[in-house]
């Protein structure tokens, strides 16, 4: 078997097509995520903790000698990120809710019933009719 005939067997899956879909729209999500974090709930958040800003907290290891630049421990840009990933993940979360709890309200609803077909409603009269 070629190996041309056994990627076109393996990119034509479902499997494949499935993910890739998948991929796609994930990215897609994830651009809104981010801007619902940055453009939504971080400007509100930032005025309320008056804008603290954790990346600029480091300890100097080794001072700057000569062209050597300092070899700092960088632990304030580890804190945004753990701060940052906590607001991603909850409003991740609560988007999700959100989702959930609209679909458990639209699966709650009964159906709204189909109208009888024509043959249906003939029938009936039919029926009726025998009865009488």
């Amino acid at each position: 078997m070629s190996i041309l005939k056994e990627f076109r067997e393996f990119a034509v899956k479902g499997n494949v097509a499935d993910m890739a879909v998948g991929i796609i729209i994930g990215a897609a999500f994830g651009k809104i995520v981010t801007s619902l974090v940055g453009d939504i709930i971080m400007p509100p958040l930032g005025l309320l903790i008056g804008g603290v800003n954790f990346t600029g907290l480091a300890v100097t290891l080794r001072e700057a000698e000569g062209v050597q630049p300092a070899v700092t421990l960088n632990y304030g840009s580890f804190l945004q990120n753990v701060f940052d990933f906590i607001i991603v993940s909850f409003a991740i979360f609560m988007v999700i809710k959100i989702m959930n709890r609209m679909r458990q309200k639209a699966e709650a609803q009964p159906p709204h019933p189909a109208a009888p077909s024509q043959e249906v409603v003939l029938l009936t009269q039919i029926r009726d009719a025998l009865k009488k």
